[in-house]
Protein backbone atom coordinates (compact mmCIF):
# COMPACT_ATOMS: atom_id res chain seq x y z
CA UNK A 1 0.00 0.00 0.00
CA UNK A 2 1.90 3.26 -0.94
CA UNK A 3 1.18 6.41 1.00
CA UNK A 4 -1.10 9.13 -0.21
CA UNK A 5 -0.04 13.45 -0.56
CA UNK A 6 -0.65 14.95 2.25
CA UNK A 7 -3.87 17.07 0.32
CA UNK A 8 -5.41 13.58 0.04
CA UNK A 9 -4.38 11.53 3.11
CA UNK A 10 -7.49 8.99 2.25
CA UNK A 11 -6.48 7.97 -1.53
CA UNK A 12 -4.42 5.19 -0.97
CA UNK A 13 -4.20 2.89 -3.30
CA UNK A 14 -5.98 -0.15 -2.78
CA UNK A 15 -8.54 0.53 -0.18
CA UNK A 16 -11.68 -0.82 -0.42
CA UNK A 17 -14.91 1.15 -1.19
CA UNK A 18 -17.20 -0.19 1.56
CA UNK A 19 -14.93 -0.92 4.34
CA UNK A 20 -16.12 0.06 7.34
CA UNK A 21 -13.92 0.50 11.23
CA UNK A 22 -16.00 -0.30 14.14
CA UNK A 23 -13.61 1.16 16.93
CA UNK A 24 -14.35 -1.12 20.14
CA UNK A 25 -13.16 -2.56 23.41
CA UNK A 26 -15.31 -3.99 26.31
CA UNK A 27 -12.70 -1.29 28.45
CA UNK A 28 -15.07 1.24 27.30
CA UNK A 29 -17.41 -0.86 29.44
CA UNK A 30 -14.95 0.42 32.35
CA UNK A 31 -16.96 2.37 34.71
CA UNK A 32 -19.99 2.77 36.69
CA UNK A 33 -22.12 5.13 37.48
CA UNK A 34 -24.71 3.46 39.54
CA UNK A 35 -28.06 4.33 38.18
CA UNK A 36 -27.19 6.78 35.99
CA UNK A 37 -28.63 7.17 32.82
CA UNK A 38 -25.73 7.22 31.18
CA UNK A 39 -25.41 3.15 32.12
CA UNK A 40 -22.91 1.86 29.86
CA UNK A 41 -25.25 -1.12 29.52
CA UNK A 42 -26.42 0.30 26.49
CA UNK A 43 -23.23 0.40 24.82
CA UNK A 44 -23.01 -3.31 25.65
CA UNK A 45 -26.30 -4.59 24.18
CA UNK A 46 -25.71 -2.31 21.51
CA UNK A 47 -22.63 -4.23 20.02
CA UNK A 48 -24.44 -7.53 21.29
CA UNK A 49 -27.12 -6.69 19.33
CA UNK A 50 -25.18 -6.16 16.62
CA UNK A 51 -23.31 -9.14 16.88
CA UNK A 52 -26.25 -11.23 17.17
CA UNK A 53 -27.47 -10.05 13.65
CA UNK A 54 -24.40 -10.73 11.36
CA UNK A 55 -23.72 -6.86 11.28
CA UNK A 56 -19.73 -7.25 12.64
CA UNK A 57 -19.03 -9.97 10.45
CA UNK A 58 -19.72 -8.01 7.55
CA UNK A 59 -17.56 -8.64 4.62
CA UNK A 60 -14.61 -5.37 5.09
CA UNK A 61 -15.42 -4.42 8.42
CA UNK A 62 -12.03 -4.11 10.65
CA UNK A 63 -12.57 -4.08 14.66
CA UNK A 64 -10.10 -1.18 15.93
CA UNK A 65 -8.89 -1.69 19.43
CA UNK A 66 -8.47 1.97 20.67
CA UNK A 67 -6.28 3.72 22.78
CA UNK A 68 -6.71 6.13 25.20
CA UNK A 69 -6.51 10.49 24.04
CA UNK A 70 -3.24 11.64 25.11
CA UNK A 71 -2.99 14.65 27.25
CA UNK A 72 -1.95 16.80 24.37
CA UNK A 73 -4.93 15.31 22.34
CA UNK A 74 -7.21 16.23 25.07
CA UNK A 75 -5.90 19.88 25.61
CA UNK A 76 -6.58 20.87 22.34
CA UNK A 77 -10.15 20.99 23.30
CA UNK A 78 -9.79 21.01 27.41
CA UNK A 79 -7.99 23.01 29.90
CA UNK A 80 -4.87 21.35 31.35
CA UNK A 81 -6.51 22.40 34.48
CA UNK A 82 -9.85 20.72 34.06
CA UNK A 83 -8.20 17.39 33.33
CA UNK A 84 -6.35 17.98 36.96
CA UNK A 85 -9.98 18.51 38.05
CA UNK A 86 -10.83 15.65 36.49
CA UNK A 87 -8.16 13.15 37.95
CA UNK A 88 -8.81 14.35 41.10
CA UNK A 89 -12.68 14.24 41.92
CA UNK A 90 -12.82 10.51 42.55
CA UNK A 91 -10.30 10.49 45.49
CA UNK A 92 -11.70 13.99 47.22
CA UNK A 93 -15.18 13.37 48.60
CA UNK A 94 -15.38 17.10 48.91
CA UNK A 95 -15.01 17.67 45.54
CA UNK A 96 -16.84 20.37 44.42
CA UNK A 97 -16.98 22.78 41.07
CA UNK A 98 -16.03 21.97 37.09
CA UNK A 99 -19.56 21.09 37.07
CA UNK A 100 -18.14 17.40 38.50
CA UNK A 101 -20.26 16.03 41.48
CA UNK A 102 -23.12 16.88 40.60
CA UNK A 103 -26.41 14.76 39.89
CA UNK A 104 -25.71 14.87 35.87
CA UNK A 105 -22.12 14.28 36.12
CA UNK A 106 -21.25 12.23 39.46
CA UNK A 107 -17.82 11.46 40.08
CA UNK A 108 -16.60 7.73 40.01
CA UNK A 109 -13.54 5.54 40.17
CA UNK A 110 -11.02 6.03 36.90
CA UNK A 111 -13.35 9.19 35.37
CA UNK A 112 -10.06 10.30 33.64
CA UNK A 113 -8.96 7.57 32.26
CA UNK A 114 -12.69 5.91 30.96
CA UNK A 115 -13.08 9.51 29.77
CA UNK A 116 -9.81 9.57 28.04
CA UNK A 117 -10.27 5.98 26.35
CA UNK A 118 -13.47 7.37 24.89
CA UNK A 119 -12.27 9.78 23.19
CA UNK A 120 -9.54 8.06 22.05
CA UNK A 121 -11.81 5.57 20.08
CA UNK A 122 -13.53 8.55 18.45
CA UNK A 123 -9.51 9.23 17.04
CA UNK A 124 -9.31 5.98 16.26
CA UNK A 125 -12.14 6.51 13.97
CA UNK A 126 -11.48 10.14 12.41
CA UNK A 127 -8.17 8.64 12.30
CA UNK A 128 -9.09 5.53 10.20
CA UNK A 129 -11.39 7.76 8.01
CA UNK A 130 -8.44 10.65 7.38
CA UNK A 131 -5.90 8.57 7.11
CA UNK A 132 -7.85 5.80 4.24
CA UNK A 133 -8.06 2.97 5.85
CA UNK A 134 -11.38 2.77 6.16
CA UNK A 135 -14.29 4.86 4.31
CA UNK A 136 -16.67 4.69 6.98
CA UNK A 137 -15.96 4.16 10.79
CA UNK A 138 -18.56 4.29 14.11
CA UNK A 139 -17.67 4.46 17.64
CA UNK A 140 -21.02 3.94 19.75
CA UNK A 141 -19.64 4.58 22.56
CA UNK A 142 -18.68 8.51 21.83
CA UNK A 143 -20.86 11.42 21.00
CA UNK A 144 -20.68 12.90 24.60
CA UNK A 145 -20.83 16.28 23.19
CA UNK A 146 -22.12 18.24 26.08
CA UNK A 147 -18.34 18.90 27.98
CA UNK A 148 -16.95 22.43 27.44
CA UNK A 149 -13.39 22.97 27.79
CA UNK A 150 -13.00 23.46 31.72
CA UNK A 151 -16.77 21.76 32.75
CA UNK A 152 -18.76 18.90 32.95
CA UNK A 153 -21.58 18.71 31.34
CA UNK A 154 -24.85 16.68 30.35
CA UNK A 155 -23.49 13.22 31.77
CA UNK A 156 -20.30 14.56 29.83
CA UNK A 157 -16.38 14.74 30.89
CA UNK A 158 -14.68 15.22 28.01
CA UNK A 159 -16.42 15.83 24.59
CA UNK A 160 -14.80 13.20 22.40
CA UNK A 161 -16.50 14.76 19.13
CA UNK A 162 -14.58 17.67 19.43
CA UNK A 163 -11.25 16.02 20.44
CA UNK A 164 -11.96 13.82 16.88
CA UNK A 165 -12.61 16.99 15.31
CA UNK A 166 -9.64 18.85 17.14
CA UNK A 167 -7.22 15.63 15.80
CA UNK A 168 -8.66 15.97 12.02
CA UNK A 169 -7.74 19.85 11.77
CA UNK A 170 -4.48 19.11 13.22
CA UNK A 171 -4.26 16.35 10.29
CA UNK A 172 -4.74 18.92 7.73
CA UNK A 173 -8.64 18.79 7.36
CA UNK A 174 -9.73 21.98 5.95
CA UNK A 175 -13.78 21.58 6.08
CA UNK A 176 -15.24 19.13 8.62
CA UNK A 177 -19.02 19.11 8.98
CA UNK A 178 -20.23 18.23 12.11
CA UNK A 179 -24.27 16.94 12.19
CA UNK A 180 -25.65 16.11 15.45
CA UNK A 181 -29.20 14.76 15.75
CA UNK A 182 -29.35 14.34 19.74
CA UNK A 183 -32.67 15.32 21.39
CA UNK A 184 -30.40 18.06 23.12
CA UNK A 185 -28.40 20.54 21.49
CA UNK A 186 -24.65 20.11 20.58
CA UNK A 187 -23.68 22.83 22.62
CA UNK A 188 -19.81 21.75 23.55
CA UNK A 189 -19.12 21.21 20.17
CA UNK A 190 -20.69 24.31 18.80
CA UNK A 191 -19.13 26.18 21.45
CA UNK A 192 -14.97 24.88 20.84
CA UNK A 193 -15.74 25.76 16.89
CA UNK A 194 -17.70 28.99 17.04
CA UNK A 195 -15.39 31.03 16.00
CA UNK A 196 -13.71 28.70 13.24
CA UNK A 197 -14.28 28.24 10.20
CA UNK A 198 -13.59 25.16 8.80
CA UNK A 199 -15.95 23.45 11.27
CA UNK A 200 -19.82 23.68 10.38
CA UNK A 201 -21.70 22.11 13.06
CA UNK A 202 -25.37 21.64 12.65
CA UNK A 203 -27.75 20.25 15.16
CA UNK A 204 -31.53 19.47 14.83
CA UNK A 205 -32.76 19.17 18.72
CA UNK A 206 -35.49 19.98 20.74
CA UNK A 207 -36.50 23.22 21.42
CA UNK A 208 -33.90 24.98 24.10
CA UNK A 209 -37.16 26.96 25.31
CA UNK A 210 -38.39 22.86 27.02
CA UNK A 211 -34.81 21.46 27.18
CA UNK A 212 -31.44 21.10 28.57
CA UNK A 213 -29.03 22.65 28.01
CA UNK A 214 -31.01 25.61 27.03
CA UNK A 215 -28.98 27.10 23.81
CA UNK A 216 -29.13 26.23 20.17
CA UNK A 217 -31.76 28.65 19.09
CA UNK A 218 -31.59 29.35 15.52
CA UNK A 219 -30.27 32.82 15.50
CA UNK A 220 -26.86 31.23 16.83
CA UNK A 221 -25.01 30.95 13.82
CA UNK A 222 -20.96 31.27 14.22
CA UNK A 223 -18.68 33.57 15.31
CA UNK A 224 -16.82 36.78 13.65
CA UNK A 225 -15.28 34.91 10.36
CA UNK A 226 -17.05 31.93 11.06
CA UNK A 227 -20.57 33.40 10.05
CA UNK A 228 -22.57 30.68 9.43
CA UNK A 229 -20.60 27.72 10.38
CA UNK A 230 -23.46 27.33 13.43
CA UNK A 231 -26.71 25.73 12.53
CA UNK A 232 -29.38 25.29 14.89
CA UNK A 233 -33.02 23.69 14.14
CA UNK A 234 -34.88 23.56 17.29
CA UNK A 235 -38.08 21.50 17.13
CA UNK A 236 -41.19 21.55 18.61
CA UNK A 237 -42.48 19.37 21.57
CA UNK A 238 -43.99 16.77 20.33
CA UNK A 239 -42.45 17.03 17.11
CA UNK A 240 -42.76 12.89 14.99
CA UNK A 241 -41.25 11.79 12.46
CA UNK A 242 -42.87 13.07 9.27
CA UNK A 243 -42.07 16.68 11.28
CA UNK A 244 -38.31 15.81 12.09
CA UNK A 245 -37.88 14.10 8.63
CA UNK A 246 -38.82 17.19 6.84
CA UNK A 247 -37.24 19.60 8.75
CA UNK A 248 -33.91 17.86 8.79
CA UNK A 249 -34.52 17.62 4.25
CA UNK A 250 -35.64 21.14 4.64
CA UNK A 251 -32.05 22.60 6.10
CA UNK A 252 -29.34 20.03 6.75
CA UNK A 253 -28.62 19.14 3.20
CA UNK A 254 -28.01 22.20 1.86
CA UNK A 255 -25.85 23.71 4.45
CA UNK A 256 -23.74 21.01 4.22
CA UNK A 257 -23.88 21.20 0.18
CA UNK A 258 -22.95 24.80 0.33
CA UNK A 259 -20.34 24.51 2.94
CA UNK A 260 -18.45 21.35 0.71
CA UNK A 261 -16.81 18.80 3.91
CA UNK A 262 -14.12 16.92 3.35
CA UNK A 263 -15.27 14.57 5.85
CA UNK A 264 -18.70 14.18 7.75
CA UNK A 265 -18.73 13.36 11.90
CA UNK A 266 -22.65 12.49 13.51
CA UNK A 267 -23.09 12.72 16.28
CA UNK A 268 -26.48 10.22 16.36
CA UNK A 269 -28.26 10.53 20.05
CA UNK A 270 -31.07 7.84 20.51
CA UNK A 271 -33.02 10.45 22.76
CA UNK A 272 -35.14 11.65 20.34
CA UNK A 273 -37.37 8.45 20.53
CA UNK A 274 -40.82 8.66 21.97
CA UNK A 275 -39.72 6.36 24.43
CA UNK A 276 -36.93 8.18 25.80
CA UNK A 277 -37.58 9.40 29.39
CA UNK A 278 -35.66 12.66 29.46
CA UNK A 279 -37.35 14.36 26.48
CA UNK A 280 -40.12 15.08 24.44
CA UNK A 281 -39.85 14.08 20.69
CA UNK A 282 -41.63 11.46 19.19
CA UNK A 283 -39.15 9.37 16.66
CA UNK A 284 -39.51 6.28 15.64
CA UNK A 285 -36.83 3.90 15.58
CA UNK A 286 -37.68 3.57 11.63
CA UNK A 287 -37.59 7.41 11.50
CA UNK A 288 -34.29 7.36 13.17
CA UNK A 289 -32.40 4.53 10.78
CA UNK A 290 -33.64 6.56 7.94
CA UNK A 291 -31.86 10.21 9.48
CA UNK A 292 -28.91 7.32 9.08
CA UNK A 293 -29.32 6.45 5.85
CA UNK A 294 -30.05 10.15 5.26
CA UNK A 295 -26.38 10.85 6.44
CA UNK A 296 -24.65 8.19 4.93
CA UNK A 297 -26.42 9.29 1.59
CA UNK A 298 -24.75 13.32 2.22
CA UNK A 299 -21.14 11.75 2.99
CA UNK A 300 -21.27 9.49 -0.27
CA UNK A 301 -22.45 12.43 -2.23
CA UNK A 302 -20.25 15.03 -0.77
CA UNK A 303 -17.42 13.32 0.78
CA UNK A 304 -16.23 9.80 -1.47
CA UNK A 305 -18.27 8.55 1.32
CA UNK A 306 -15.99 9.73 4.18
CA UNK A 307 -18.51 9.59 7.72
CA UNK A 308 -17.68 9.07 11.37
CA UNK A 309 -20.73 8.24 13.49
CA UNK A 310 -20.28 8.50 16.94
CA UNK A 311 -23.02 7.37 19.27
CA UNK A 312 -24.35 10.29 22.32
CA UNK A 313 -27.72 10.28 23.96
CA UNK A 314 -30.19 7.72 24.69
CA UNK A 315 -31.77 6.67 27.75
CA UNK A 316 -34.20 4.05 26.93
CA UNK A 317 -30.88 1.33 27.62
CA UNK A 318 -32.86 -1.80 26.37
CA UNK A 319 -36.17 -0.55 24.27
CA UNK A 320 -34.47 2.04 22.15
CA UNK A 321 -31.09 2.38 22.11
CA UNK A 322 -29.36 -1.46 20.83
CA UNK A 323 -32.00 -1.12 18.14
CA UNK A 324 -30.97 2.49 16.83
CA UNK A 325 -27.41 1.89 16.96
CA UNK A 326 -27.52 -1.37 15.57
CA UNK A 327 -28.95 0.20 12.84
CA UNK A 328 -26.24 2.55 12.60
CA UNK A 329 -23.98 0.02 12.53
CA UNK A 330 -25.51 -1.62 9.77
CA UNK A 331 -25.80 1.99 7.75
CA UNK A 332 -22.20 2.34 8.19
CA UNK A 333 -21.08 -1.18 7.20
CA UNK A 334 -23.49 -1.46 4.02
CA UNK A 335 -27.12 -2.84 3.63
CA UNK A 336 -29.64 -1.03 6.26
CA UNK A 337 -31.32 -4.23 8.07
CA UNK A 338 -34.88 -4.64 7.45
CA UNK A 339 -36.94 -2.86 10.42
CA UNK A 340 -39.57 -5.67 10.24
CA UNK A 341 -36.28 -8.43 11.11
CA UNK A 342 -37.23 -9.88 14.68
CA UNK A 343 -34.09 -9.51 17.52
CA UNK A 344 -32.75 -12.20 18.04
CA UNK A 345 -33.89 -14.71 20.96
CA UNK A 346 -30.43 -14.83 22.92
CA UNK A 347 -29.94 -11.30 22.51
CA UNK A 348 -33.73 -10.83 23.89
CA UNK A 349 -32.28 -13.16 27.02
CA UNK A 350 -29.24 -11.33 27.50
CA UNK A 351 -31.12 -8.02 27.70
CA UNK A 352 -33.71 -9.06 30.53
CA UNK A 353 -30.70 -10.34 32.42
CA UNK A 354 -28.90 -7.17 32.33
CA UNK A 355 -32.15 -4.90 32.93
CA UNK A 356 -34.54 -7.06 34.67
CA UNK A 357 -37.89 -5.80 34.34
CA UNK A 358 -37.22 -3.78 30.92
CA UNK A 359 -39.57 -4.18 27.67
CA UNK A 360 -37.31 -6.32 25.85
CA UNK A 361 -37.98 -5.40 22.38
CA UNK A 362 -39.17 -8.21 19.68
CA UNK A 363 -37.75 -6.56 16.46
CA UNK A 364 -36.15 -4.02 14.80
CA UNK A 365 -38.33 -1.59 14.05
CA UNK A 366 -41.31 0.30 15.70
CA UNK A 367 -43.80 -0.83 12.91
CA UNK A 368 -43.68 2.63 11.14
CA UNK A 369 -43.10 3.41 7.66
CA UNK A 370 -41.75 7.44 8.15
CA UNK A 371 -41.53 9.56 5.10
CA UNK A 372 -40.25 12.68 4.85
CA UNK A 373 -43.01 15.59 3.67
CA UNK A 374 -41.65 18.30 1.15
CA UNK A 375 -40.93 21.35 2.54
CA UNK A 376 -42.26 24.34 0.43
CA UNK A 377 -42.28 27.83 1.91
CA UNK A 378 -45.78 30.16 2.59
CA UNK A 379 -46.74 27.04 4.93
CA UNK A 380 -45.73 28.57 8.75
CA UNK A 381 -49.05 28.08 10.41
CA UNK A 382 -47.46 25.00 11.91
CA UNK A 383 -44.77 24.63 14.44
CA UNK A 384 -42.10 22.67 12.56
CA UNK A 385 -42.42 25.00 9.71
CA UNK A 386 -42.15 28.33 11.71
CA UNK A 387 -39.12 26.68 13.10
CA UNK A 388 -37.76 25.54 9.29
CA UNK A 389 -38.41 29.36 7.94
CA UNK A 390 -36.68 30.46 11.13
CA UNK A 391 -33.33 28.50 10.16
CA UNK A 392 -33.25 29.13 6.79
CA UNK A 393 -34.08 32.88 7.11
CA UNK A 394 -30.83 32.86 9.67
CA UNK A 395 -27.95 30.94 7.72
CA UNK A 396 -29.32 30.34 4.04
CA UNK A 397 -28.37 33.71 3.15
CA UNK A 398 -24.93 33.19 4.99
CA UNK A 399 -24.42 30.29 2.64
CA UNK A 400 -25.76 32.07 -0.45
CA UNK A 401 -28.85 30.51 -0.60
CA UNK A 402 -32.54 31.96 -0.98
CA UNK A 403 -34.20 30.73 2.24
CA UNK A 404 -37.82 31.02 0.35
CA UNK A 405 -36.52 28.70 -2.53
CA UNK A 406 -37.54 25.59 -1.52
CA UNK A 407 -34.71 24.47 -4.22
CA UNK A 408 -32.16 25.74 -1.94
Amino acid sequence: MTSASPDTPWEHVGMADETTAVVWDKALLDYDMGDHPLNPVRVELTMALARELGVLDRPGVQLITPRPATEAELTRVHREDYLDAVRQAPIDPFFLGWGLNTPDNPVFDGMHDSSARICGASIAAAEAVWHGTARRAVNVAGGLHHAMPARAAGFCVYNDPAVAIAWLLDHGAQRVAYLDVDVHHGDGVQAMFYDDPRVLTVSVHETPLALFPGTGFCDETGGPGAEGTAVNLPLPPGTGDAGWLKAYHAVVPSVVRAFAPEIIVSQCGADAHRLDPLADLMLSVDCQRAAYVAMRELADELCDGRWVALGGGGYALVEVVPRAWSHLLAVATGEPLDPSIRTPEKWRRMATGRRPGAAVPETMGDGAEPAAETWSPGTENDAVDRAIMATRLAVFPLHGLDPHDPRD
